[in-house]
C-alpha cells in the first residue's frame, strides 16, 4: 500500500495534444514513464482552449477546431522521487511548460494491487 501524507511536490506539465514521443502521444508516454519509475500517480487533462509561446490560441469550438489543443499532466509525490523523475522529463518535453508547487498532502493512501473496492 502507498500511503503519502504531508509536504510533497506537484508536477505540472503543459503540453499540446499532437506532441509526440516516439510515435506516441507525449502525454501517454510521461504517464506510462512516470508509472514505470513508480511515481504515487498521474492524470492527464485536456483543455478546451488556450495558447503558449506562440500566442496561438487553440480552441474546441465547432467553428474553429483545433489539432492541438491543450494537455495538462498532473503528477503529485514526495520531492525526492519528483526530483528523480525531471532529467527523464527534460529529455522527453522539447517544448511546452514545466512547473513545480511545494504541495500539502492531506490523504493519499492507495490500494494493494489487486483488491478491488466494495
Amino acid at each position: 500500500m502507498m500511503k503519502i501524507e504531508g509536504p510533497a511536490k506537484q508536477l505540472r506539465i503543459y503540453i499540446g495534444d499532437s506532441d509526440r514521443w516516439h510515435g506516441q502521444p507525449l502525454y501517454t508516454a510521461i504517464v506510462h514513464r512516470a508509472h514505470k519509475e513508480g511515481l504515487a500517480g498521474a492524470t492527464v487533462l485536456h483543455g478546451v482552449e488556450g495558447y503558449g509561446a506562440t500566442s496561438r490560441i487553440h480552441t474546441a469550438r465547432i467553428l474553429r477546431l483545433s489539432e492541438d489543443l491543450p494537455v495538462i499532466i498532473d503528477i503529485v509525490d514526495k520531492e525526492e522521487r519528483i526530483n528523480a523523475f525531471l532529467p527523464i522529463l527534460d529529455e522527453m518535453v522539447t517544448e511546452g511548460l514545466v512547473i513545480l508547487h511545494d504541495v500539502e498532502v492531506i490523504r493519499y493512501i492507495g490500494k494493494p494491487k489487486g483488491t478491488s473496492e466494495k
